[in-house]
């Protein structure tokens, strides 16, 4: 029988931060692709927790199983969260069903080019604010001058349409919902910190919480109408596709790859390395789904992806380490 091959942690590393951008950045443009089809952001964010379901919840079990042999108190929710009940409800509520929500809904609003620059610009914006606030981190001047390039760029993209809402326009409610996204998220990489939840771990448990308290309150409200829900006609092969690239693609696998990622390189170059998305995302809306990249776009962008890059020079491993558990 032929030996199975081995790869060095260095290819392992580079091929988990290749997997991760790509996840990561095929997120945003099929995000906004699948708004213009068949199914809801109610629906899209269901076919994403049961298909992240179908991996994390039998993984979760039998991590509590395992763990319960020792210690018949570890895990939560019917024993299928590895995380203690508390930490899996905060992390859960605000990783796992918020994020999902609203940013499935700014994508029915606003062009992939703009969540490009929000939603990962906002992201280390938010998180440091929170995190001195809750974790009392120190705020230094590298980060703070690259936060700076952050709203700059923010500014340029989101207040643009901003300007526009009292002429009717429709794009600043979908920028708001992106910043809106990030701050949960933000929310989430931060409460993960506080309670030292392990990436993989964590990301099974926002999983856990999401199925059990996403799926029954859809179905019924999609049963009486109420959700708004096109999922019984759309194509089944739309829904198969939500579900595995929604919830096995951006959910288990980037969440496995960025821990592998964060192993090798360390948390700051990972986060470099992250600050390849904006960039990436923003040119697959322009090449995949031929939208315009205006000059306050492009500008942004550039502010954005080096205000990213500029604060996390001198930050310490542990500020990083939490930015992004499983994004996407």
């Amino acid at each position: 029988m032929p030996a199975v091959p081995r790869f060095s942690p260095r290819t392992l590393g580079i091929g988990a931060a290749i997997v991760t951008v790509l996840v990561w950045t095929a997120f945003i443009v099929i995000a906004r692709a699948s708004a213009g089809r068949s199914l809801t952001p109610f629906d899209i964010a269901f076919a994403r927790i049961c298909g992240a379901s179908l991996v994390l919840v039998p993984w979760g079990a039998w991590l509590v199983a395992r763990a319960r042999r020792s210690d018949p108190a570890q895990g939560s929710l019917f024993g299928l969260s590895p995380v203690p009940l508390r930490a899996t409800v905060v992390a859960g509520f605000f990783g796992g069903l918020a994020y999902a929500l609203l940013a499935y809904s700014g994508f029915f609003y606003a062009p992939a080019t703009h969540a490009s620059v929000l939603m990962p610009g906002s992201l280390p914006l938010w998180t440091a604010v929170l995190a001195a606030v809750v974790l009392h981190d120190r705020l230094t001047p590298a980060r703070v001058c690259g936060l700076a390039l952050i709203v700059l760029g923010d500014l340029l993209v989101g207040g643009a349409s901003l300007l526009h809402a009292f002429e009717g326009g429709q794009i600043w409610k979908g920028d708001l919902l992106f910043m809106s996204a990030a701050f949960c998220w933000a929310c989430y990489s931060v409460a993960a910190r506080r309670h030292g939840l392990e990436a993989v771990r964590a990301t099974i448990a926002i999983t856990v919480f999401a199925f059990l308290a996403y799926v029954p309150a859809y179905a019924l409200l999609a049963g009486l109408g109420v959700a708004g829900s096109r999922l019984a006609s759309a194509p089944l092969g739309e829904i198969a596709f939500q579900m595995l690239f929604q919830g096995v693609g951006s959910v288990v696998i980037s969440g496995i790859t960025f821990t592998r990622m964060i192993q090798y390189f360390g948390p700051v170059r990972s986060t470099m390395i992250t600050a390849l998305v904006p960039g990436l995302s923003a040119l697959g809306a322009v090449l995949f789904l031929g939208e315009p990249l205006h000059w306050n776009l492009i500008a942004g962008l550039l502010l954005v992806t080096a205000g990213i890059l500029f604060g996390v020079q001198r930050m310490r491993p542990a500020g990083v380490a939490t930015a992004a558990v499983a994004r996407g």
